[in-house]
């Protein structure tokens, strides 16, 4: 057991806008590592950082613990209006992740599925479906699915069709339902052969931010160097989603090549600062994929 004082200490180091982002990430990772009430009370501190950079991040780190506990600070980022799109969407999707389907998590679901800002609704419409789905599973009314090689809570199941041509064009359909596609992205992410993170890679043209930024996330799971070039493209449009260009960001730094690396210190200082403090954490990400340390952490706390 790790005591409070110690998690309360990364707690502090978390919301320390004194210290470099790519520390409290990793004291936000550290705390999501250990699990528990004391550490997601620590965690929720997180949200009243001003960087909706590390609030969005907090709430990732929730939904991946899955633990109750959780869920009420998670409604209540959902429903700030005031908030930044990207933080109130990554609150959804934690709560699909969670996977409780109590009427207080599909009333909030519900609410926001007609959100004013297309992100937010499409996340909790997904977030809403995965709790059917989960439901469907429970009954033993679901496929025989491909494993999941990256153990990450996704916000949808993988496609029970492995036929990649099959995969790509339901991926890449403006008219299919959006749960059915990230379910073909997660297939696609599974198989990780070549002409699977191609078909990945063409996604990011796909009109759907919440889809773009999805889409990266997973290329950065994968850490196919096939991927560096439509990263870099959707980074260096400063049109594109800041939500998507941060996730583009974070994908090139565990990609963690000397051309990523030159592409991410291009943009250290953007003038979006989300974006700008991706870069940071990216690169941050790369000394990590490129060191012995066993898990992404804080060096206050061996765990």
């Amino acid at each position: 057991m790790v005591d409070a004082e110690k998690l309360n200490k990364l707690g502090d180091l978390l919301v320390d806008q004194s210290v470099p982002m790519k520390a409290r990430y990793r004291a936000l990772f550290t705390l999501k590592n250990l699990g528990g009430k004391e550490a997601i009370l620590n965690i929720t501190k997180g949200f009243t950082d001003p960087s909706a950079l590390l609030k969005h991040e907090c709430a990732y780190c929730l939904g991946q613990m899955q633990d109750s506990s959780a869920i009420d600070p998670l409604i209540e980022v959902l429903g700030n209006k005031s908030e930044d799109p990207m933080v109130r969407h990554e609150a959804g999707e934690a709560l699909g992740a969670i996977g409780l389907n109590t009427e207080k998590v599909t009333k909030a679901l519900t609410e926001f599925a007609s959100d004013s800002h297309q992100e937010v609704a499409e996340t909790c419409q997904l977030a809403l479906a995965r709790l059917e789905w989960l439901e469907k599973k429970k009954q033993n009314l679901v496929e025989n699915l491909s494993d999941n090689p990256y153990f990450s809570v996704d916000p949808a199941p993988p496609d029970a069709n492995r036929d990649i041509p099959f995969l790509r064009q339901k991926l890449l359909n403006e008219e299919e339902n959006m749960f059915e596609r990230y379910r073909a992205m997660f297939q696609l992410r599974n198989d990780g052969s070549d002409q699977a993170i191609l078909a990945l890679c063409d996604g990011l043209k796909c009109k759907s931010a919440l889809f773009r930024h999805e889409i990266a996330y997973v290329l950065g799971q994968i850490q196919s160097p096939l991927s560096i070039e439509a990263l870099r493209v959707n980074l260096e449009d400063n049109n594109e989603n800041h939500m998507v260009r941060h996730e583009c960001a974070e994908a090139l730094g565990a990609l963690a090549t000397d051309e990523c690396v030159n592409i991410l210190n291009r943009y250290l200082n953007d003038k979006e600062q989300v974006v700008k403090e991706s870069c940071e954490v990216a690169l941050d990400i790369t000394d990590y994929e490129k060191s012995n340390d066993f898990q992404y952490a804080n060096g206050l706390l061996t765990v």
